[in-house]
Order: C-alpha cells, then structure tokens, then sequence
C-alpha cells in the first residue's frame, strides 16, 4: 500500500500543473480581422482569405490605415460602413469637386458588384462640360433629371474648380444631373462629357449649395442570410470555404465549425479538427488513466 502513495501523489501534482497551464493559454485569435483602421469591418465583409460572405470576397482590400473598395476601374477609399443601413461610402481621389478639376475617368464595377452593392438610389452622378452632341442631350436627355433644383450655373458659379468652364466658353456649357445607370452603360467618351463628379444624399440637399454637398458615392449592399447572428453570437466569425464557398463559422486559426463555436460542439468542416488545447488535454488524460492503470494493477 505504501508503495502506490507516492506514484499517486506525483499523479495528482501532474494533474494540477497541467489544469494550471491549460487554464493560461491565450484564447486562440480569430484570423478574421474585425477593424481596418478606425473602420469596423464585419459580415459581409472581410479583408482576409475565407472570411465575410463569398459574395464580397476580393472587393475589399486594407493597407492597415485605411480600407479600399476595389474595382475594374482602380481602388476607392471607403470612408463609412453603415450596417444598420446597409450603405458604404466611398470616394475617388480622382473625381472632380468643387475645390479641384481631376483629369476625367470611368468609374467602372464588376457585373457581381452592380448587382450585390450598387450605387445607392440618392447618389447622383454629374456630368460636367458636355459637348451639345452629347447623347445625354439628344436622344438620351430623359437619362437626365432634376436634381433638387439645382443647375449648370450653380455649379459652374460656386466651384472654385468649375469656374474653368465658364472662361474658356464665356457661357455656360451643358451639364447632366444622371444616376448610375447612365455611367455604367456609356463611357465618358460616349457620354462626350469632359468631368464627373458624384454626390450622395441628395435628397437632403435642397437649397444647399456646391460648396456644402458631400462628395462621394455612397453603396447599397444586401446580406446574404446564412444564419452568421448564430455564429457572431458564438464568438466565432462568419466566412466560407475557399474551394466551396460553403457558409463557415470561423472559430480559431486551427478550426472552423459549420454553425457555430459554443463548445464546439457541431461537426467541424475539417474533419472534426480540435483547438491545440483541447488535443493536448484529451492526451494528457490517455496517458493519466495509463498511469493509474499501471498503478493500480
């Protein structure tokens, strides 16, 4: 009897230093990030492999500061995500405003991007020192509208940058008040238009001047359901398989669950992969009841 007290005690010892490490462990970090500077980033958007819904991957890209709506037609900075909304607000460092006149460009979207977060129905585009030949004025002027009183003059008068087209022509050229659609089927060049510059929240900006709009283009997005509240709520973060794109409720860089992470208790999309410490204690106990076996008989 004597003889099994001492094997015993060393096993109880064991079995507390091993409790007391597991219990310190750093909780595992989730490999999705959730802020691109001081914007947050959650579903359905991701900025890592595998993370958001796959319905936005690649669409946008951060640098650490600042996150960036990626599109055909080059990289624009967002600068707002409302999710309660459901809009995102971006901006072109290369489009025309009141304070500076940009060479002219296309703002160009990918079909899965018109169709999944398009510009929103209160951003307008307009079309700046157009050419009287233009299609927006002939037989494409009902693309045309107005927009909330405002005018060619208006703007032409109050921008410091616009004022250009009024010395060079000693009138006022023509200008198109369009949404999205207009830009997105014709090109500048077909649109004969030399400028562009976009304005979102227009419906608040009656009788607000040039000077006082907010430029940008501000996005409509939709969120796929696929029941991520379960898998938020769980602590994990919502993606998808990268060969599948099968919804995935990511719980740690080692694995992922296909609903949620509480105890991780639903079949895991990789073959029931566990947590290293989870692996480490159910080895830790195969080799404790060897021991007790081996003293006990």
């Amino acid at each position: 009897m004597k003889s099994m007290v001492t094997p015993l005690i060393i096993v109880f010892h064991l079995t507390i230093l091993f409790t007391l490490q597991l219990n310190i462990l750093p909780a595992a970090s989730l490999p999705c990030r959730s802020f691109c500077g001081a914007i947050a980033v959650k579903y359905p958007f991701g900025v890592d492999q595998g993370c958001g819904a796959p319905q936005y991957k690649q669409m946008l890209n951060c640098n650490n500061t600042d996150l960036f709506f990626v599109t055909p037609s080059g990289n624009y900075k967002v600068q707002s995500i409302d999710y309660d909304k459901k809009t995102m607000v971006i901006y072109d460092p290369a489009m025309s405003t009141c304070a500076i006149l940009q060479p002219h460009h296309d703002f160009v979207m990918t079909d899965v991007q018109s169709a999944m977060i398009p510009p929103a129905s209160d951003t307008v585009f307009a079309l700046l020192n157009c050419s009287i030949d233009s299609p927006v004025l002939n037989h494409y002027k009902s693309l045309c509208f107005n927009f909330s009183g405002h005018t060619c003059d208006e703007m032409y008068g109050a921008c410091t940058s616009f004022k250009l087209f009024h010395l060079l022509s000693n009138s006022s050229p023509p200008c198109c008040f369009t949404g999205y659609d207009t830009v997105k089927y014709m090109s500048m060049n077909i649109l004969d238009c030399t400028h562009y510059t976009s304005v979102y929240n227009s419906d608040g900006l009656k009788g607000v001047g040039p000077m006082d709009w907010s430029y940008g283009i501000k996005l409509s997005y939709a969120v796929p359901e696929t029941g991520c509240d379960r898998c938020a709520k769980s602590g994990g973060a919502c993606g998808f398989d990268t060969e599948t794109e099968g919804a995935l409720c990511i719980c740690s860089s080692s694995a992922n669950a296909t609903r949620e992470c509480a105890g991780m208790s639903v079949a895991n999309t990789e073959g029931g992969n566990q947590s290293p410490p989870r692996r480490c204690f159910q080895a830790f106990l195969s080799v404790l009841a060897a021991v007790v076996g081996v003293v006990l008989f």
